[in-house]
């Protein structure tokens, strides 16, 4: 049953994800067909950046189709780390994205371009509010997944673009304040990098099979030596498969190999109640070591 529950979870995450699939391509459509009626490039331009934002979506919503693969003999650890490598391409698609915006707002200074009449606003309002749905669609989802984080916030960047668009059109239009367009531009800019800056570090840090956050290698090397039976613990390496799961592998002492499977299930209990490691392998010997831990 509980099974059950989190298929239908998982369907339902697939399922929103494929709608803002859709409304962002139908949207990108859209901008393209409004920028071509009112001639303007910038709006052209604008249903390029939402077009990466669907295509961010569609890595997203692979991604988690792979990652629920079983493991194999391909791929003995499963297949979950596909959305780490997915977030890892969305938040550097953002960063080049972040960089883009920056470049064009600094071009604006030498070359202005005015937004060409009341269609680019209205066409950007309707590109908020589509952008504001599919973050509503992903939002939940983005809490417990690194994958829809990333691609959530090209979402969020796609729709301070458009209210950039809708507030530095309406300014222009009604006070000829042209340099609006650049300052909102670079706003945006410096959003977009730092969302970007703050879970690239994360994402790497998991492909890098880095110990996981929070947890302090020297104390549970402490907390194993003190289970009775166990005189030391070394040659630990602790790591994340994926964003939800941790994994041990270590060598221990033990004063008897007759005690070995008591040992080793008491071990396996307290990793996984202290330290939230459900993978664990462990390997017996009876010689102490006295090199370091790692």
């Amino acid at each position: 049953m509980a099974h059950d529950h989190h298929h239908d979870i998982e369907s339902m995450g697939d399922r929103r994800l494929g709608w803002a699939i859709a409304i962002n391509m139908l949207l990108t459509l859209a901008q393209i067909v409004g920028g071509i009626v009112s001639g303007s490039l910038a709006l052209i331009a604008d249903a390029l950046h939402n077009f990466s934002d669907a295509a961010s979506l569609l890595i997203a919503w692979v991604a988690r189709r792979i990652g629920r693969q079983p493991p194999d003999s391909f791929k003995t650890f499963g297949y979950k780390r596909a959305e780490v490598i997915a977030a890892l391409i969305n938040l550097v698609t953002l960063v080049i994205v972040g960089l883009y915006l920056i470049y064009e707002a600094l071009w604006r200074i030498y070359e202005p371009q005015i937004i060409e009449g009341w269609m680019v606003v209205v066409v950007a309002g309707i590109a908020l509010v589509i952008d504001v749905a599919t973050a509503i669609l992903t939002y939940t989802m983005s809490k417990h997944s690194l994958n829809i984080r990333a691609a959530f916030l090209h979402n969020v960047s796609d729709a301070l673009a458009s209210l950039g668009v809708m507030i530095a059109g309406s300014l222009i239009i009604l006070y000829e304040w042209y340099w609006t367009d650049t300052a909102l531009t670079l706003l945006i800019a410096a959003y977009v990098l730092y969302q970007a800056a703050t879970l690239l570090p994360e994402t790497i840090h998991i492909l890098m099979q880095g110990t996981p956050e929070g947890i302090d290698i020297h104390e549970v090397v402490k907390t194993m030596e003190a289970v009775d039976g166990v005189s030391n613990v070394h040659h630990i390496h602790l790591w994340q498969l994926d964003e939800h799961h941790n994994a041990l592998e270590a060598h221990v002492v033990i004063d008897d190999f007759s005690q070995t499977q008591r040992v080793k299930l008491a071990l396996k209990a307290i990793l996984e109640q202290r330290f939230d490691i459900s993978h664990s392998t462990l390997e017996f010997e009876t010689v102490h070591c006295d090199s370091p831990c790692y």
